[in-house]
């Protein structure tokens, strides 16, 4: 929305090219597309893509005589976007084999005593699972929403008069916890590498040590304070649960010993995490070169076969709508748009402190989901802009791009269509579309707010600004 305010106000809109405005068009089409959602993302940014070659803004393939510039098919080299799509065949691992569900009930039955037990339980068996599991979804609505339902239904809360007693209560954490684990690391939301494409593309540099690091802290603090402010705000009629810790453990035993395909998963994800944490720094292994690792041992072992890679339908339509995304970014960043338009928002921030600026430029970011229906939508259309005028006032590049990263996010729970699993959460009708506002307002402002004072906090302590 300040990118379309401030065309609006715009003092010198000659001051761009012709190029520049209607590559602007296109992406603004797109994007009203994807929101719309008259066809799949994959089919509408494929289509923007080859209205741009045929209309002749940009070419299909690098040109010999300015190999720098922005072309159809360069996002498909992308390093990042391999980064993704290896992340996602390696979280179908978990789902092939079981081990998430395994791993969430691991939790519940140790801290399920209590409802609030429950609800740290999923909150730790979703913090385990999202640096190899990027799909949201799959994660809260795949291996979270199934147990959290269990776990209602061992207490008869089911949709309707007794949704209140624990159904309610739970898939509204799940919600909110998803949000949290989302931004804690690169790999745990699939357009967090497109955030990290497009903070490269000003200059700044994001790996996914740098964003763990960045986040972990403030990460740790929302997923122990959000919970508990849920259940202040939206709390449970039962509070205690000791069925619950019997019925994980029988699920457990029914489960039997770690199979084959589990034992070589779970040595794998700890090789993962050690490369993704230590690789680039000490052994100069890229993250996109470790997930590539990761999946042939998978393969190698048959945890994964190639049925199974090639089955895997969200990995690849996430590698053509991030292409085709990053692709015209990229050109708006070639056309000198994104300058321009990073100046105009930091033009009318003009003589305020870049703190207070960059708080500000947080929030607006992180309340205007409310008009999308799509994260990957709201990060294509705002974030690089936004980061843009962070920058362009004086905040620290890194920490500004990290900040803005996270609540990239954080806002995935704030509404029932916000994406990732809210929308799974929701049709389980469990909650009303009134405590689903009001409650994730509430928790949504309390974690943003860890985010922007513990997290600004620790990112000065490391040396990020």
């Amino acid at each position: 929305m300040a990118i379309f305010a401030g065309l609006w106000f715009c003092p010198h809109p000659e001051a761009l090219s012709d190029q520049a405005w209607r590559m602007f068009g296109l992406f603004v089409a797109t994007i009203v597309a994807i929101i719309l959602k008259p066809m799949p993302m994959g089919a509408v940014t494929i289509i923007g893509m080859v209205i741009g070659v045929l209309t002749g803004l940009i070419p299909l393939t690098a040109p010999k005589d300015d190999p720098g510039a922005a072309y159809a098919l360069m996002g498909f080299g992308n390093s990042t976007i391999w980064l993704i799509v290896m992340a996602f065949l390696i979280s179908r691992g978990f789902v092939k084999t079981g081990l998430g569900r395994r791993i969430a009930l691991f939790f519940v039955s140790k801290v399920g005593g209590k409802m609030m037990g429950v609800s740290y339980g999923l909150a730790m068996a979703d913090f385990v699972l999202s640096p190899a599991i990027p799909s949201a979804t799959a994660r809260g609505g795949g291996i979270m929403a199934p147990i959290m339902k269990s776990v209602a239904l061992t207490y008869e809360s089911e949709p309707g008069p007794t949704r209140r007693r624990a159904g309610a209560f739970l898939a509204m954490n799940v919600g909110q916890v998803n949000a949290i684990t989302c931004a804690i690391f690169l790999t745990a939301m699939a357009g967090n590498p497109l955030i990290a494409s497009l903070a490269g593309q000003l200059g700044v540099e994001i790996t996914w040590t740098n964003w763990a690091l960045g986040a972990i802290v403030p990460g740790i603090v929302a997923l122990i304070v959000v919970p508990y402010v849920v259940y202040l705000v939206y709390p449970p009629e039962l509070k205690e649960t000791p069925k619950v810790k019997t019925m994980a453990q029988g699920e457990l035993r029914n489960l039997g010993p770690l199979t084959y395909g589990e034992k070589v998963l779970a040595g794998t994800f700890v090789v993962l995490l050690l490369l993704w944490t230590l690789g680039d720094l000490v052994l100069g292994i890229s993250a996109t070169t470790t997930a590539f690792v990761g999946v042939i041992i998978l393969l190698i072992t048959s945890v994964l076969t190639w049925e199974d890679v090639i089955r895997e339908k969200a990995a690849w339509d996430t590698m053509v709508w991030f292409a085709v995304l990053y692709m015209m970014a990229t050109a708006l960043s070639k056309f000198g748009f994104i300058d321009w338009i990073s100046e105009l928002i930091a033009s009318g921030l003009g003589g305020m402190h870049w703190g207070l600026a960059l708080v500000l430029l947080v929030v607006i970011y992180f309340f205007s989901h409310y008009l999308f229906a799509s994260a990957t939508a709201h990060i294509s259309a705002m974030y690089i802009a936004f980061l843009g005028a962070a920058i362009a006032l004086g905040a620290p590049p890194l920490m500004s791009a990290l900040v803005l990263a996270y609540t990239s996010n954080l806002f995935t729970s704030l509404t029932q269509y916000a994406g990732g699993a809210s929308p799974t959460l929701f049709g389980m009708n469990y909650i009303q579309v009134g405590e689903w506002w009001r409650t994730a307002a509430i928790a949504g402002v309390a974690s943003l707010t860890i985010w922007i004072v513990v997290g600004g906090a620790w990112m000065n302590l490391i040396g990020f600004w």
